[in-house]
């Protein structure tokens, strides 16, 4: 009995260094974000300014955490990614599981393209990976996914820091009924940034970014729905880099586009990869090919295979994969 109470003491006061080390680490690191902060110029910086009082309220949030919990941050995560995924699954309907004991990584600023049948739930993992999936009734998961270290399902990011942090692109068209303009200026607005000159700046360097400035440059007020397939998507896509997020998912972005604005498009999204960690869904074998670095496999809600891309199309490990990708299953 003695013994028992000596291992819950010395468990608890365990528990307790762990959990005053990381206030410490936290407050540590508000006092540096607050000094960045200081040297920034509220028009110029304004992005990044919204970035880091995103962060401070992250390191606040975790400093009230009374039980720190193993899983709340990940001491081993990898630099090298953006998302650690382990024993995920996912259920719709309460009872109705998809995604059966998830395990992978993805690596940051590279193009990782997710394949496999449709139905096999690459879409419903993408988005696991922003909680968009939260926002339908009656979801349940298990496991983790980690972003940065942080798990997303713990509380410690809360759901508008991670879609800032982790943009979305959908296959179907999606512009709001607005100018060209405000269906960029409106997100930003929604984030604490009212400046009219730091608002024009993101807007523009959104635009650029997304290869859509010199064409709408003069039309800024025009409606976005009058513009073309691939004008559209690129705008979608400006909309969702515009408040510089980490990752950007595309959920079979090319889909609705004629061969001209995929290969625009395509162009575009391997340009990004110097800024972001791209996570993009596709039925095209040949698209994966020619502008993704690594390749997951998906099959009856599991993942069957993970590599380079190079390495998943002329050695595959397994033989589902090697079928799927010949085209005989």
């Amino acid at each position: 009995m003695e013994k028992n109470i000596k291992a819950l003491w010395k468990n608890f006061q365990l528990k307790l260094e762990k959990i005053k080390h990381y206030r410490k680490l936290y407050e540590q690191q508000i006092k540096e974000y607050k000094k960045k902060i200081t040297g920034l110029n509220n028009e110029t910086d304004a992005n990044e300014i919204s970035r880091i009082k995103n962060e401070i309220e992250i390191s606040n949030r975790l400093i009230k955490i009374k039980n720190t919990k193993d899983n709340v941050i990940k001491k081993d995560f990898d630099e090298k990614n953006v998302f650690e995924i382990r024993n995920f699954n996912f259920w719709y309907n309460k009872n109705k599981q998809v995604l059966f004991d998830i395990n992978l990584d993805i690596k940051r600023n590279k193009i990782t393209a997710l394949i496999g049948k449709s139905g096999c739930g690459k879409s419903t993992f993408i988005r696991c990976l922003n909680k968009l999936n939260d926002l339908n009734e009656n979801t349940r998961w298990t496991g983790d996914i980690y972003f940065l270290g942080k798990n997303i399902n713990s509380g410690i990011i809360n759901d508008l820091t991670l879609r800032t942090s982790v943009g979305m692109v959908f296959q179907k068209l999606t512009p709001f009924n607005f100018s060209i303009f405000e269906n960029i200026a409106y997100g930003i607005r929604a984030h604490g940034i009212h400046n009219k000159n730091a608002i024009n700046e993101i807007v523009r360097q959104a635009l650029i970014s997304a290869a859509l400035w010199d064409e709408v440059k003069d039309n800024l007020h025009r409606n976005a729905n009058t513009l073309s397939g691939g004008q559209q998507q690129r705008l979608c896509i400006a909309r969702a880099i515009a408040l510089q997020p980490d990752v950007l998912l595309m959920d079979e972005p090319t889909s609705a586009l004629d061969s001209i604005a995929t290969n625009s498009i395509e162009l575009l999204i391997q340009q990004l990869k110097e800024k972001f960690t791209i996570v993009i869904v596709t039925h095209s074998m040949a698209q994966t090919i020619r502008i993704t670095d690594e390749t997951i496999f998906f099959a009856d809600g599991r993942v069957i295979e993970q590599g380079t891309t190079k390495q998943i199309f002329t050695k595959p490990k397994q033989k589902a994969t090697n079928s799927y990708i010949s085209g005989k299953n």
